[in-house]
């Protein structure tokens, strides 16, 4: 049996809203089943907390990163479903950089925010080159930096020092008081892929070892989150559902607390077996 990949995507559009702007986020997962190793590369679409997986494909490259090539290819696709006036903004983590692949987003006039590692330099309009590390920044303090050079490619630049020396180092054209707030909404791939690879779904049980059967599974799995999700929502519009508590990982919830209570005697109705009748 045949998919017709791009054919079946176009339910996963029809379950978005036919108004507004799409946010498209990519990311890349992985696992292995002994000798078998599953490298993933999907787009998810949505407005929102609301994301669906749109498209994906299966690398053959031993867990290694995605190519710009591989990554143009798959948003090549996403533009031929979703047309390049309907997508707001493509979102993506520190994997997706590279010269060839930001210069492709921004020459096709797709708005970006790609969070880059901490060792990417920055060059200014003068040639001069800096690290971010450089900036003096203390753990909480940002900067913002209108235009600025990355791989070769302008655009606006958003850091922020973290503890421990890291950086949020954000990259992008969405607009220079926007980068972080709009790059900071759900991370929803992430979520996607938890509950994808278990949480009922449970594709990373799979034992399949093919990557033709792997891909014919991933995107009816997908078809079924997809469904899940939209029938949620729904139900949530018409009553809305209870929230559950968000649990810390590593935290061990606290035993119920025992009242200790004075022991409970019978009411005293006048009679004793110590008693004596008094004529």
């Amino acid at each position: 049996m045949t998919l017709d990949y791009l054919v079946l995507a176009q339910l996963f559009i029809r379950l978005l809203p036919a108004t507004g702007k799409l946010r498209l986020c990519i990311d890349r997962t992985e696992w292995n089943f002994g000798r078998c190793q599953v490298n993933i590369l999907l787009v998810t679409v949505g407005q929102g907390a609301f994301h669906v997986p749109l498209y994906g494909e299966l690398l053959d490259n031993r867990s290694g990163n995605s190519n710009a090539a591989q990554r143009i290819a798959l948003l090549e696709g996403c533009l031929a479903l979703l047309g390049r006036a309907r997508i707001g903004l493509v979102v993506g983590d520190r994997e997706f950089v590279g010269h060839v692949w930001l210069k492709w987003l921004k020459d096709n006039g797709l708005n970006f925010v790609m969070r880059l590692p901490k060792y990417h330099l920055l060059t200014d309009a003068h040639g001069h080159r800096h690290a971010i590390a450089d900036l003096g920044l203390v753990a909480g303090e940002h900067r913002r930096f209108a235009q600025r050079q990355v791989d070769g490619v302008w655009g606006q630049v958003w850091v922020k020092a973290l503890a421990g020396g890291e950086f949020l180092f954000l990259f992008g054209t969405s607009g220079l008081q926007q980068i972080s707030q709009r790059y900071a909404k759900p991370w929803t791939i992430e979520q996607c892929f938890q509950n994808l690879k278990g949480r009922g779904f449970n594709l990373e049980n799979s034992h399949l070892a093919c990557h033709h059967k792997l891909r014919k599974l991933l995107a009816l799995v997908s078809l079924a989150y997809a469904f899940c999700l939209a029938v949620g929502y729904a139900a949530d519009r018409r009553q809305p559902i209870a929230r559950k508590k968000a649990r810390v990982p590593g935290h061990k919830p606290k035993p119920p607390r025992l009242e200790h209570r004075a022991p409970t005697h019978p009411p005293d109705d006048g009679r004793s077996n110590n008693s004596q009748s008094v004529s």
